[in-house]
């Protein structure tokens, strides 16, 4: 996504690397006297099964590694709790992936690395971009996730010269990818649901997980599906007003008639009352034609999202008034309908076809994978 166009960063190092140095540690504490894999197996994995354990306790010892070694489909993969620093590519190859957190829990197992779109490669061919600044990347259909986080702790404190600040955690392109009790965790572009092309109109489904940062921070192209999940959105002290950044920034085909849904969901904010917008349309210059859709459904909006201007453009040349932007029966006061023209709602008649069900067809996804 664009850089956001505001003061040069300077916001307070938010300890977000204690954090998950402090969750990770948490896990393994509550996994003395049982094995790091007791909870996973209960889970029954298949046959073709791979233990990651960055203490040397299972198969490999990085999660690439295992990825990796898991050649061709079907495989599970169970990691033991623990901070894994590292970047992760999964290949179109390795359909069928499962990826477990052992512990059961979304805080004792952590993909984390530190790239942004403006860090330098090491063979000196330029700086990653956007894409490249993934910790973990995932390109294989039927990819299922559970109770695992991926992040980037990336920081535009510790780098007040760099102009590509988005730091991607997640970018999945995969068709019917699956992410059960996730946590996602960055600040500039975190979760990246996209597609491998734009002929491709890849399904994806989020079911009970946690997303977080400030600017376009649920972005991409995808059909995708978030269930009972919620988004918050973080405060910044590098700006003096709002806003400080945007929820959704959906850049969806032209000839897709499904882009991102919510429902049943929360939006909540660390940030002060109405400083969040909840979406912006994204038109990438490699697809002048997109025009994004998002429809917000039966979820609570906190006090961080603008009710009264709850849209706004990244480009003035593609208004949000002419993308494919809905709401229906949302709640809390970022719902508050106080200009029934900044806030398009849909009919009951169209609402019934802004369900899981229609937006992931034929696909129904389920724990343990396709």
């Amino acid at each position: 996504m664009p850089p956001h166009h505001s003061p040069v960063a300077r916001q307070l190092p938010v300890s977000r690397r204690a954090l998950l140095t402090a969750g990770a540690g948490a896990g393994a504490a509550l996994a003395l006297g049982r094995t790091p894999f007791a909870h996973a197996a209960e889970r029954r994995p298949t046959r073709r099964t791979l233990y990651v354990d960055p203490a040397g306790g299972g198969d490999h010892t990085t999660v690439q590694a295992a990825v990796n070694a898991a050649f061709g489909p079907g495989w599970t993969l169970v990691l033991a709790p623990g901070t894994y620093r590292e970047t992760v590519s999964v290949p179109e190859t390795s359909t069928g992936l499962t990826l477990i957190g052992a512990s059961g829990d979304p805080r004792d197992t952590v993909i984390v690395y530190d790239n942004a779109a403006g860090t330098p490669k090491p063979d000196g061919s330029g700086t990653y971009g956007t894409s490249g600044s993934a910790t973990t990347t995932v390109r294989a259909a039927d990819f299922t996730a559970h109770a695992l986080t991926f992040a980037n702790d990336w920081l535009r404190a510790d780098h007040p010269d760099y102009t590509g600040t988005q730091a991607v955690a997640l970018k999945v392109t995969g068709d019917r990818s699956a992410f059960f009790r996730c946590r996602f965790l960055g600040h500039q572009d975190t979760l990246y649901a996209d597609t491998v092309d734009l002929s491709a109109f890849a399904r994806q489904y989020f079911r009970g997980c946690y997303v977080e940062g400030d600017v376009d921070f649920v972005f991409g192209r995808a059909t995708a599906v978030f269930e009972h999940c919620r988004f918050h959105t973080l405060t910044r002290s590098d700006l003096a007003a709002a806003p400080y950044g945007f929820v959704f920034a959906p850049s969806t085909a032209v000839a897709n008639p499904r882009g991102y849904l919510v429902t049943r969901s929360r939006v909540t904010s660390g940030a002060p009352d109405a400083y969040f917008k909840l979406a912006r349309p994204w038109v990438p210059s490699s697809d002048t034609t997109a025009r994004p859709m998002l429809t917000v459904r039966d979820t609570h909006l906190g006090p961080g999202i603008d009710a009264v201007a709850p849209y706004a453009n990244m480009r003035d040349a593609h208004p949000w008034q002419a993308q494919r932007f809905a709401e229906y029966r949302n709640t809390g006061p970022g719902a508050d309908v106080a200009v029934p023209e900044n806030r398009p709602q849909l009919a009951r008649a169209q609402a019934r076809f802004a369900t899981r069900s229609a937006y992931l067809r034929d696909w129904t996804p389920t724990r343990g994978g396709r």
